[in-house]
């Protein structure tokens, strides 16, 4: 048994945060590039052009990627072999999230309660995913996730007869719903399968995975494929404003399901889709 001190996980995730909202992921920066050598129209490479200094600026200055600094979403992978210690997880994540926040100088955008909307001044309370696995490790993944993509978002419940070419529909439709309210070019995090709020997380989750990675199941790498095709054919563009690069990536996470249900999730995310991730 290993033990870990939960002050060891406050500094990994007050590091995790400043560098998700300062450091645009590589493999979303190398998706951008590849955009602007192939689109065609001369107001989308300007923006995509844009959207790179804008990450480069802000690597170098050390400011938000994003005004929009998001919910931070935590998940944690704790091998069973490992032993917390020291305090409660839950508070040492979320001192971890404010001090990052307060010290970072990153806008906090959360509040207390849904319906009176009274901000808590913290960037708290985290949302916080944890989960169970073999080791003696701790891997900590921080999302901060803006809201502009996130509340065009959607959820569907398909018949286990419906053809992949209606969830096909559905996630298609979800993007031009989305139109430029979501500051495309997107990243799309899709669940299938499992319960109504299993596919929601795994949606999430997806979005972690870097976007030239492939799911490792064939027809579901297929699938991502033709739906990054068949985005980027309708002509949204960077911005809302045309041109072939409305999506940067697309990824799915599946999971076994019930008989009679096929759930879907799509989790929408921008051009500014941020995670960082540190095993202790």
């Amino acid at each position: 048994m290993r033990e870990i001190n939960v002050s060891e996980i406050t500094e990994a995730v007050y590091e995790l945060c400043l560098k998700a909202n300062f450091d645009l992921r590589k493999d979303i920066l190398k998706a951008l590039r590849s955009g602007l050598s192939k689109e065609k129209n001369v107001r989308a490479k300007n923006i995509i052009k844009s959207i790179i200094d804008n990450a480069k600026l802000a690597r170098k200055k050390r400011i938000a990627i994003c005004q929009d600094t998001g919910v931070a979403v935590v998940h944690l992978d704790i091998g069973q072999d490992v032993l917390l210690v020291g305090g409660e997880l839950d508070k040492a994540i979320n001192e971890g999230v404010g001090e990052a926040y307060r010290k970072g100088y990153l806008r906090k955008s959360v509040v207390s309660d849904a319906i009176e909307r009274k901000n808590t001044g913290t960037n708290t309370p985290a949302v916080i995913y944890t989960n169970i696995v073999d080791g003696d490790k701790v891997k900590i993944s921080v999302s901060p996730k803006g809201f502009g993509s996130e509340n065009k978002s959607a959820i569907k419940m398909f018949r286990p007869t419906d053809p992949v070419e209606m969830i096909k529909e559905f996630v298609i439709g979800t993007v031009k719903k989305a139109g430029p309210d979501a500051c495309p070019p997107f990243v799309l995090g899709i669940g299938l399968g499992g319960t109504f709020e299993k596919c929601a997380y795994l949606a999430k989750k997806a979005l972690l995975r870097p976007i030239d990675r492939r799911n490792p199941k064939k027809h579901i790498a297929k699938l991502e494929r033709e739906l990054l095709r068949e985005i980027n054919s309708l002509g949204i563009g960077p911005m809302g404003l045309g041109g072939n690069t409305t999506a940067l990536g697309v990824n799915i996470m599946e999971a076994p399901t019930h008989i009679a249900g096929l759930p879907v999730a799509v989790n929408m995310s921008c051009h500014a889709t941020r995670s960082a991730e540190k095993t202790i």
